[in-house]
């Protein structure tokens, strides 16, 4: 076998570099890879370099975690997976010792090794790769490898949901429809949510919000959205109970302050890489603002929903690229023309 990594030598520049091919660990599965989502934070990396870059400056940068293949060897005390099984993965491996792990809350360890980013920086755009069985998922029969790779964004969705307890009766605002805001859609359906707004700026995710279950929909760069919320005719001087700002904007972070309800809850899903001014005096009510970080033992419930059809992953993707293409497929989530067209874009680096 021969094995080859795409790696990020300079910010807007990949190289495939042939590498050698991994030998699985005793705890460890060795993946043929199949399928790599974009997540927007690769796509941050490759236009800027990563958000925490490397001490050392001769170190390998890779991208990708949203992956998924199939087991082509395992490791000498690997029980549950054999060469042939189809896999997806959860990307990043706790310390399994800190506070928070052994409290149950694993997706905030401080030394988590998680993928494309630090202290490794091993990315998932590669033809093979190996990583723990114990944070290795069978993918269900029915789901291919390219909605596998997609349950990590939809975790997120998932975790986010859960967290701001989404249920059925609630309104809910969804600020941002890229594809973690579609994500947050479907996760707060699934958990029985049926008064959903999603905002955005694009007509094409808000179209696909709609066909994805949205109850309604707003163009932010048409309409005055909060005027809009806070009207009659919608939720008024009452405003609504539960707001997930999913976009990372300064502009709709301050948008949530103003439209939630007394009383009721603001996730903050999407990465704020600026200070964000907070108007406390407007949210005194007893307004919760709560900040949801990737996930923590969600995967099997959403693998769950993808397999039974509560969530639709398959048609939010909008672009998909062939592995040799992977410097294309990046310069045209950063181009600003080409961009708008993309809600999820996904690279095939095998059958």
């Amino acid at each position: 076998m021969k094995n080859s990594e795409a790696i990020l030598v300079t910010p807007k520049q990949f190289e495939i570099q042939e590498c050698a091919v991994p030998e699985p660990k005793d705890h460890e599965i060795l993946m043929k890879v199949e399928y790599v989502g974009m997540c927007g934070s690769d796509i941050h990396g490759f236009e800027f370099g990563p958000f925490i870059p490397p001490k050392d400056p001769n170190q390998k940068i890779g991208l990708g975690h949203e992956v998924a293949g199939e087991v082509v060897k395992v490791g000498a005390k690997v029980t549950k997976f054999k060469p042939g099984d189809k896999v997806l993965i959860e990307p990043g491996v706790p310390d399994d010792s800190c506070e928070y792990c052994r409290t149950g809350r694993y997706n905030i360890c401080p030394d988590v090794d998680f993928m494309a980013t630090q202290p490794n920086y091993k990315g998932a755009l590669c033809e093979y790769m190996t990583h723990p069985e114990e944070w290795t998922y069978h993918v269900p029969e029915g789901m291919t490898t390219m909605e596998a790779a997609l349950v990590e964004p939809a975790a997120v969705g998932m975790h986010a949901a859960i967290l701001g307890e989404a249920r059925l009766g609630k309104s809910i605002v969804i600020l941002g429809a890229g594809t973690i805001g579609l994500m947050v859609l479907q996760a707060c359906k699934s958990l029985g949510a049926t008064d959903i707004t999603v905002v955005d700026v694009m007509d094409k995710r808000l179209d696909l919000a709609k066909e994805l279950g949205a109850s309604r929909t707003i163009n932010g760069a048409k309409e005055d959205t909060v005027a809009l919320l806070r009207s009659e005719e919608l939720f008024g001087d009452h405003g609504v109970e539960l707001v997930f700002e999913c976009a990372g904007s300064t502009f709709t972070a301050n948008q949530a302050v103003q439209i939630v309800a007394r009383g009721g809850k603001i996730m903050m899903v999407g990465t704020q890489s600026k200070p964000v001014p907070i108007d406390f005096l407007k949210i005194n009510r007893e307004v919760t603002i709560q900040t949801s970080f990737r996930y923590c033992n969600n995967y099997p419930q959403t693998i769950e929903a993808i397999r039974s059809g509560k969530f639709n992953v398959k048609d939010m993707v909008t672009h998909v690229y062939d592995y040799k293409d992977v410097q294309q497929a990046f310069m045209d989530a950063i181009d600003p023309e080409k961009k708008t067209d993309m809600v999820k874009g996904v690279i095939k680096v095998a059958e």
